[in-house]
């Protein structure tokens, strides 16, 4: 007996309703994409694996774990992208498009990562993703977001989705709150696991983000980034913040949240539901003002977010199912054709009419 293909764990197919979640949120954000401007771009799916490897960091679980990566038949190693930002910033060097910038793009698609799937999460998982590339101003930083908020109220999920937001600062703010962490994180290496050892190697950062209940005491008493910020860093994040109020934008202020790589900058959000479970993020990004730098490109500020469309499809409406209706128009006859005088030549003749039957 011919055993059934079975599909590849952390994979989907998607049928009827499941289908319809998923397009009425790729519906939803092309609406709000083109009422903000944003340019859609298409990127390849497989790149470079240096592209993932020089701006994702190779210290993360995204590079270190989680990739799909593969030597192709000239040799060169290729990965199916784990997200969107690294190769549209590639594309920008290596495709020209510095002289478009100010750059503001949309895209939507697959990506792959090797991790458990659980809810809302596959190997094979689909993104929106939305950057604006060339633009320093905090301007940019309150347009992105209120393109966020805006999605999530078109798709109608922004009740009980709460935007949390912090600052990272600028290259001084960040020199400065590292080496207070590293000192802190060193006053208790004892009780670090072995993973957040690496990070206070590599980058300790991350060390704040920890799951583990043990360090989690160690975490949240490290040093805040507020007694580290330059006077320039909080103005910047104080023009953010006011641009959200005058947008009507509302937001919380968590200053744990990172982005622990060295080219993030000032802004980084999350927005945050409680309706998925644990796994609570549904749209999240950062001003990453140096990661075109990382490719071998000039200083570029840019800022991006990118959001699941399989845990939006979750949250929303069931949409109306498709159908058809159709128009029946019915034809009789005559025995004896009427005066043609006053009638249609094909009623006269005796013939069906030749316009389509409406049908939609």
């Amino acid at each position: 007996m011919t055993t059934t293909p079975q599909p590849v764990r952390g994979t989907q197919s998607l049928l009827g309703e499941d289908a319809d979640r998923f397009h009425a949120v790729v519906d939803g954000f092309d609406r709000v994409r083109r009422l903000f401007g944003f340019k859609r771009v298409e990127v390849p799916v497989i790149e470079p694996t240096a592209v993932f490897a020089r701006t994702i960091g190779e210290t993360t679980d995204v590079v270190s774990k989680e990739m799909y990566t593969f030597e192709d038949r000239g040799g060169e190693l290729i990965t199916l992208r784990p997200e969107f930002t690294a190769g549209i910033c590639r594309a920008y060097l290596s495709e020209g498009w510095q002289q478009f910038a100010p750059l503001k793009l949309a895209t939507h698609g697959p990506a792959f990562r090797y991790e458990r799937p659980q809810k809302g999460r596959f190997r094979q998982f689909h993104q929106l993703d939305a950057e604006i590339i060339g633009a320093g101003e905090a301007a940019a930083d309150v347009e992105i977001l209120s393109l966020g908020a805006l999605l999530l109220r078109e798709l109608g999920i922004d009740e009980g989705v709460t935007l949390q937001l912090n600052t990272l600062g600028d290259a001084e703010t960040r020199d400065a709150w590292r080496a207070a962490l590293v000192e802190h994180f060193e006053a208790h290496r004892g009780s670090l696991s072995e993973d957040s050892l690496t990070r206070l190697e590599r980058n300790p950062l991350r060390i704040l983000d920890t799951k583990d209940p043990k360090e989690r005491p160690i975490a949240d008493s490290a040093p805040s980034i507020d007694d580290y910020l330059t006077s320039e860093a909080a103005d910047f994040f104080a023009q953010v913040t006011a641009g959200l109020d005058a947008a009507g934008v509302k937001w919380t202020r968590n200053s744990r949240l990172v982005r622990g790589l060295d080219y993030y900058r000032h802004t980084a959000f999350e927005f945050v539901t409680d309706r998925l479970g644990s796994q609570g993020t549904v749209l999240a990004g950062g001003r990453y003002d140096g990661l075109v730098e990382s490719l071998g490109g000039p200083h570029t500020p840019a800022i991006g977010w990118a959001a699941g469309i399989e845990r939006l499809g979750m949250m929303i409406d069931a949409p109306a199912p498709e159908c058809t209706t159709v128009a029946v128009v019915p034809w009789v006859r005559r025995r004896k054709p009427l005066r043609s005088a006053s009638l249609p030549a094909f009623v006269a003749k005796g013939s069906p009419p030749t316009w389509p039957i409406a049908a939609t």
